[in-house]
């Protein structure tokens, strides 16, 4: 069953495997809201969902990088379903490393994405929820922010802002009524990483939406995935940096 607070699960960014995973195990009766860009066009995973027992399954238009449209969508979806009960941030993208340290376009819209709209939505969202007095927020973080490598600096970086803000809001927001729960995976074999070699402690998507399910029913503030990882990254920010620059991604 749901136990996250009552009201509709929401996902931002409604084609993202761990996304749609984590909804699958939040659906049994609730209402589902999938966010994304040519949200017309989800019908696979809108079919998941409701085999997966949700009551209702929505889809609504959300790019992110429109900064100016997070605002109006938040007000829309609460006018239209009710206070948010959970939200979840599944966007994002990893970037091209090599091209992005050439590229300053590049390198910025990793960051506008993984960073800037993130900052956005999480700012909107965390205003309406305190209005009602309740909800959930849950952000995906990365080990590669913990200690950023020279291998992938410029996701890595974005990830790091992340976390940091994440951690200051989920405080500002003691009290209030809503949680945030931080969620730090290591390398996730799927779509994002086609291609790549998959790094020590790989994890996929259904593995870290298992474990974000779980921390969400405990009440968790943070979960590393696999757990194992944190240990290992306390060990990791200790170590020289001219050996650290040397780490891959």
């Amino acid at each position: 069953m749901n136990d996250t607070v009552a009201g509709p699960v929401v996902v931002f960014g409604g084609r993202s495997e761990i996304g749609v995973e984590l909804a699958t195990r939040l659906a049994p009766g609730a209402v589902v809201v999938l966010a994304g860009r040519r949200a017309d066009q989800l019908t696979e995973q809108v079919d998941v969902l409701r085999s997966a027992g949700a009551v209702a399954v929505h889809t609504v238009e959300f790019d992110a990088d429109d900064l100016a449209s997070h605002g109006p969508l938040v007000e829309r979806l609460v006018a239209e379903h009710g206070p948010i009960g959970t939200a979840v941030l599944a966007f994002g993208i990893l970037g091209d490393q090599a091209r992005a340290e050439a590229d300053a376009g590049h390198a910025v819209a990793v960051v506008h994405t993984d960073y800037v709209a993130q900052v956005s939505l999480l700012t909107h969202l965390a205003t309406a929820m305190r209005a009602a007095g309740r909800g959930t927020l849950v952000v995906f973080s990365s080990v590669a922010g913990v200690r950023v490598r020279r291998a992938n600096y410029v996701y890595g970086s974005a990830k790091a802002g992340l976390d940091g803000f994440a951690s200051g809001l989920a405080d500002a927001l003691h009290g209030s009524g809503v949680r945030l729960l931080i969620v730090r995976p290591g390398f996730v074999i799927g779509r994002m990483t086609e291609g790549m070699d998959p790094a020590p402690l790989s994890s996929t998507p259904a593995q870290v939406a298992e474990a974000t399910a779980g921390a969400l029913a405990n009440g968790r503030r943070t979960v590393w995935v696999p757990w194992a990882l944190r240990p290992m990254f306390f060990g990791m920010r200790l170590l020289p940096q001219v050996i650290w620059r040397r780490m891959p991604r």
